[in-house]
């Protein structure tokens, strides 16, 4: 066989294997976008709930902009016998004497070497442990709880004794008309809210997104929070599917917060969830495959595909470039079964974006919008490269805008 004979069959295979994951890739997520058009919700009447013991947690690090609003809405939530616990993690403000003046149970936590949230959801957990309530509920400090978002989390949490995560929406900065901040929240109605609700009505697993989130108290220390991974939810939810405690989803519960105005706070908030997903791609992509095989699960290989879809921007990307190394493979050579592959994936991508946007956001987002997804692509490209040369290691807290 000769060396361009060789060139031809290696690049060939190369090719045919990439276009093929992406397929895979796109083909899953069309699937999660047509099963969330069947999804039902239902219904979960707070019986149970009232005679439980609640515990909600709300870390918090320097939030004294945000955590007065926060508390008013979970304290009106709360039963008698239910405990609200703000964990003033490294604090150098008025998050604790805020909370105290609010009536509300206050720890503190000084650690410089052990940073993060998990460490803070970890020191707020042995507090409790000599009382343990039947359910904990985490809410970041920056939220909005709707109202019954408690009581649907918990009674979910208890019937099933399961971890529960509620939907949970970033809504752009008020009075934002930008094209930047429309796509950024529609990218995270598709992750946080279509994707699960699809994954809900085949009856897999969801991932779990760090707020909106209720534990049966079994359940919740069964694994180990103590860590300062940058997506510390992320890594959360993948341990307790492992174990066997699939997390599941509740559209009915309702948690919000803001995008960021300024730029670099949001391009540090990307940045963080971005790079902390590819780390984890890395790591339990393999694991989650290998324990799949080992548990004979087939909620571990659907929750690997889940895993596998990158960011939207990111999967443009690299649809754009398997595109363009394809027609011209296909061009020089005349091998063209990886360009039909990956027309087909990009069929199945943007078929898949219109369905959520049909059904999802169309009432703020017009179509002509979506045309400027390539610029906010062109936003996050340098987010990517720095994923290449310089990866996000440490968990940052994004800044919050005054109100």
């Amino acid at each position: 066989m000769s060396i361009s004979q060789l060139l031809f069959l290696s690049t060939h295979v190369v090719l045919l294997i990439s276009t093929s994951i992406l397929l895979i890739i796109c083909l899953f997520f069309l699937i999660e976008c047509t099963a969330a058009l069947l999804a039902i919700a239902s219904s979960h009447r707070p019986d149970q709930w009232q005679d439980t013991k609640v515990t909600v947690l709300v870390p918090a690090h320097n939030e004294e902009v945000v955590i007065r609003d926060t508390l008013q809405k979970l304290i009106c939530a709360l039963k008698p016998q239910d405990r609200l616990i703000v964990i003033a993690d490294n604090c150098h403000d008025a998050t604790a004497e805020i909370a105290r003046s609010m009536g509300v149970t206050v720890i503190e936590r000084q650690d410089a070497i052990c940073k993060g949230k998990g460490y803070a959801l970890d020191y707020g957990l042995r507090l409790i442990e000599s009382e343990p309530p039947d359910v904990v509920v985490i809410i970041d400090a920056d939220c909005t709880v709707y109202p019954d978002a408690i009581a649907q989390l918990s009674e979910c949490a208890i019937k099933s004794n399961r971890p529960v995560q509620a939907t949970y929406l970033m809504l752009r900065p008020k009075n934002s008309q930008s094209s930047k901040d429309l796509i950024s929240q529609f990218s995270i109605i598709l992750k946080n809210l279509v994707r699960p609700l699809g994954s809900s009505r085949l009856g897999m697993p969801c991932l779990l997104y760090g707020t909106g989130m209720a534990f049966p108290w079994s359940v919740i220390r069964s694994v180990n929070l103590a860590s300062g991974h940058i997506v510390e939810d992320l890594k959360l939810g993948l341990d307790l599917t492992i174990a066997g405690h699939k997390p599941l989803f509740c559209p009915e519960a309702i948690v919000t917060g803001y995008l960021p105005q300024q730029l670099q706070a949001a391009k540090s908030q990307k940045t963080r969830w971005e790079h902390g997903l590819l780390q984890t791609m890395q790591i339990y992509v393999p694991l989650l495959l290998k324990e799949a095989i080992y548990q004979k699960r087939l909620d571990l290989l659907v929750t690997t595909l889940d895993l596998c879809v990158p960011p939207l921007s990111l999967l443009v990307i690299i649809w754009s470039v398997l595109m363009t190394f394809s027609l011209i493979f296909g061009i020089l050579v005349g091998a063209w079964i990886p360009a039909i592959i990956v027309v087909f994936s990009g069929f199945c991508f943007f078929l898949s974006i219109l369905l959520a946007w049909s059904q999802f956001a169309h009432q703020y987002l017009h179509l002509y919008q979506i045309l400027t997804i390539p610029l906010y692509i062109l936003w996050k490209i340098p987010i990517y490269f720095k994923y290449i040369f310089e990866p996000e290691k440490l968990w940052i807290r994004t800044e919050r805008d005054k109100i």
